[in-house]
């Protein structure tokens, strides 16, 4: 007897619209199940965990701005992976985003107008798209395998960020820490409120989910896009380029992300340290497929997914765990959905042994 998966004639959209909730709600029984191993109360851990980052109006807050890089990443990736396009560095175009934007914000810090900023959030969506340049034309060109190439160079930048705060742009009077200096009031992005972090970039992740959820399903790029994932033979045939189109969902998915870096760094952070992100890039990927590569379901995913930030601070401080656990959760997450996902697409058999042949 052996088990096979065989595959669906018509897979159910009502399934694949419940795969995330199911995924969700069965990370919650993971979650149970992984506090009462480490000796701790599960229904007091889920609580925290879950619940304790909606409790009070500073945490809620901490919620929209730890969600929107990840919307604003998450919305390119979606165009991408729409496309059959696997752009797997989006960590890489989020830190040169960052880069680029700070270049101008310690240059010209002393320019008291408001179009430093303005130049600062140009120069991040300019990093990022360059950055996300380089795997779309190897690809193009030279038929690169883009989840290779963008990877790498994801540890490419991360490393230029390190170089840069440790040597160059470390600030002199910073006590040797690895940070450039604070960022001028004309180089930071207005807050939103007088008691929380909540800043216009939070503004910027909902105006794109919104333009992308009106403009992708009414547009012929959108039409292209979709055609390019789900039948390329016919969008060839139709007079679509592969090429124009690689090069648009990798260009305006670096661009997002370089978007999202400069915004976290002059909104949230106020200066260019080593530890800008905390994986927003790849996290994104989970929020992109959580919320089925659709706008509006991106920004409810990136909503989850910020708890497991919050929640995994909160859970180091009260219950004395590490903060990987926040890692652990996404990680179960994507599990249970990918399982979902193919039980979507597949089902399980129990297959018989073949008979032997006749007797010796």
């Amino acid at each position: 007897m052996r088990l096979e998966l065989e595959r669906r004639p018509a897979p159910s959209r009502q399934m694949a619209l419940l795969s995330p909730v199911i995924a969700i709600a069965l990370t919650v029984l993971a979650g149970a199940i992984l506090f009462t191993l480490a000796g701790k109360d599960p229904v007091q851990g889920l609580y925290i965990y879950f619940l304790s980052p909606f409790t009070s109006a500073y945490s809620a807050q901490e919620l929209l701005v730890k969600a929107s890089p990840l919307i604003m990443i998450a919305l390119g990736l979606s165009l991408c992976f729409q496309a059959n396009v696997w752009n797997i560095g989006a960590e890489g175009q989020y830190t040169l985003g960052a880069i680029f934007g700070t270049w101008v914000a310690l240059r010209l810090g002393g320019w008291d107008s408001p179009l430093l900023l303005v130049t600062m959030l140009a120069a991040g969506i300019l990093g990022g798209l360059l950055w996300a340049a380089i795997p779309a034309l190897l690809k193009t060109v030279f038929r690169a395998n883009e989840i290779l190439t963008s990877l790498m160079l994801t540890y490419v930048a991360l490393l230029l960020l390190d170089y840069l705060v440790r040597g160059p742009w470390r600030d002199p009077a910073g006590f040797n820490f690895p940070e450039t200096a604070l960022f001028s009031r004309a180089a930071s992005l207005p807050g939103l409120t007088s008691d929380g972090r909540l800043h216009l970039g939070v503004v910027f992740a909902f105006l794109l989910a919104g333009a992308m959820a009106l403009l992708l399903p009414t547009t012929l790029k959108g039409f292209e896009i979709r055609t390019f994932g789900q039948a390329p033979k016919a969008a060839r045939f139709a007079g679509f380029g592969t090429r124009s189109l690689v090069l648009f969902v990798f260009l305006t998915s670096g661009a997002m992300a370089g978007l999202a870096g400069i915004a976290e760094v002059s909104g949230t952070i106020g200066q260019l340290l080593p530890t800008i992100s905390p994986g927003y890039g790849f996290t994104a990927i989970i929020v992109a497929f959580l919320g089925r590569l659709n706008p509006i379901g991106i920004v409810l995913a990136a909503t989850v997914m910020s708890v497991s930030y919050i929640g995994g601070e909160t859970a180091q401080i009260r219950l004395d765990l590490p903060t990987d656990v926040a890692m652990v959760f996404q990680g179960i997450l994507l599990f249970f959905l990918l399982a979902c996902d193919t039980f979507i697409l597949y089902r399980l058999r129990v297959r018989a042994p073949a008979a032997s042949g006749g007797r010796r």
